[in-house]
């Protein structure tokens, strides 16, 4: 990310003292979809959380027994998540997703992406999805959603909705769709998809 969105994140983590209801994005607690979907394939395996916000879609993943990692752009975001969960068996970390560490590309059973593709502008969504492919291993999958917007709509944002053909990157990224559905969410509409790498593939 660049150093002027991850100051903007950290001003609203910081400027939000401890109260969650003033984080827009914050709902302290799973993601729906992320439940949903660990319901049926719980660990174990190796996971992690991208864009890990207040914490609570990594201890979920946790919980279902996978060994999980955590990453945000924000200090301050990190910082929190320790402090909610201070037991946890999470391993959050401050990572820039377009400077990952050493180790992780194609390194993990399941990638959990969460409405982060949309928190940047349209010009570097692109490569948003290509860091996150990056990161799902041979046979490995990723639970993305997205909001959702009709393909010949100018976004303006933040945040700054998807179309269904930017979704495409993935498979460029060499991954295959195995499942994708339009889902309401209050006034807005989310992606909500599943793609796997195949086994065997590589890098």
């Amino acid at each position: 990310m660049t150093d002027d969105t991850t100051a903007w994140f950290d001003r609203v983590y910081r400027d939000a003292a401890g109260d969650a209801a003033r984080v827009p994005w914050a709902a302290e607690d799973v993601c729906p979809v992320v439940a949903e979907y660990l319901s049926g394939h719980p660990g174990p395996g190796r996971a992690v959380v991208v864009g890990s916000g207040l914490g609570d879609d990594a201890e979920a993943v946790a919980a279902a027994g996978y060994e999980t990692m955590a990453f945000d752009a924000s200090p301050e975001a990190i910082t929190w998540c320790r402090r909610r969960f201070p037991d946890s068996e999470v391993d959050y970390r401050v990572v820039d997703l377009f400077d990952p560490p050493d180790g992780w590309s194609e390194a993990f059973d399941l990638v959990v992406e969460i409405r982060t593709v949309q928190s940047l502008p349209p010009n570097r969504q692109a490569d948003v999805l290509r860091g996150v492919a990056a990161l799902v291993g041979p046979g490995g999958s990723l639970l993305l959603v997205a909001l959702a917007r009709a393909e010949p709509v100018i976004p303006y944002g933040p945040p700054w909705a998807v179309a269904e053909s930017q979704l495409d990157q993935l498979a460029g990224a060499g991954l295959e769709e195995v499942s994708l559905r339009v889902e309401a969410a209050g006034i807005w509409s989310d992606f909500v998809g599943v793609y796997r790498r195949p086994s065997g593939e590589q890098a």
